[in-house]
């Protein structure tokens, strides 16, 4: 299984099977991402909330490829006025495509629809657990702050091997809260993400780095440049 980041949120899962799921496609307006919107093929796209750096692209991709759209209720009635394919769901809920199961979990973040002249109703933002066929589990976070149920629920119910987590500060968590969130969910492996896309969220994924070692050394830390691809062997984390 594959990993590549697009830069800020967005990111190209390629599983063993082939199946390609596509998060938070923010791609022709983001200064970090080198890819060109034409060259994304996606056979699920999921979207974390309706902002701008996040809906992105998507509505484009879907008519492009007929991949359907996973959000939440609001944001789906918006994509449905659009004569968008979408997949409806909200916190708790899952759904199942191609043998890979998608579960919608909280997010502490505002999530209305601003890619609109006037803003739209998107409901809540959330994140994705992504269990693949062979029991995989990666969590995206989506733009959130720290919380709680990041260990009570996250970390100890749905147990994450690969955590996609922000560091960027300013509109989310930053490097040592991340860190903490990391170590509360206790996965295998984590990648940061929304961060250095824009001035005010400038960061060093080194520090990002560093407070993880310190909180939890058997965490792998992987710092991904846009279009880099993080290759995931399941053999090679076993417990």
């Amino acid at each position: 299984m594959e990993i590549r980041w697009l830069g800020h949120s967005a990111f190209e899962i390629i599983t063993d099977e082939n199946v390609k799921i596509l998060i938070d496609p923010f791609i022709s307006n983001n200064p970090a991402c080198p890819v060109p919107v034409e060259e994304l093929k996606p056979d699920i796209i999921l979207v974390t909330h309706g902002h701008a750096d996040h809906l992105g692209d998507a509505m484009e991709i879907s008519n492009l490829t007929q991949a359907s759209i996973a959000g939440t209720h609001e944001l789906s009635l918006f994509l449905s006025k659009q004569g968008i394919r979408n997949v409806s769901l909200n916190l708790g809920g899952s759904f199942i495509f191609r043998d890979i199961k998608f579960t919608m979990l909280e997010a502490k973040h505002s999530a209305d629809i601003d890619i609109v002249e006037e803003t739209a109703p998107g409901g809540v933002a959330c994140g994705f657990l992504i269990t693949l066929s062979d029991g995989t589990k990666i969590y995206h976070a989506g733009d959130t702050a720290l919380f709680g149920d990041m260990k009570t629920i996250i970390g100890e119910i749905y147990k994450p091997d690969i955590v996609l987590v922000p560091i960027g500060d300013k509109f989310t968590m930053g490097p040592f809260e991340a860190a903490l969130a990391t170590r509360w969910m206790n996965p295998k492996v984590v990648i940061p993400m929304h961060y250095n896309t824009f001035p005010p969220i400038e960061q060093d994924p080194s520090i990002f780095a560093n407070f993880v070692s310190q909180l939890n050394p058997n965490i792998d830390v992987v710092i991904l440049n846009p279009d880099e691809y993080f290759k995931y062997e399941n053999e090679n984390y076993k417990d």
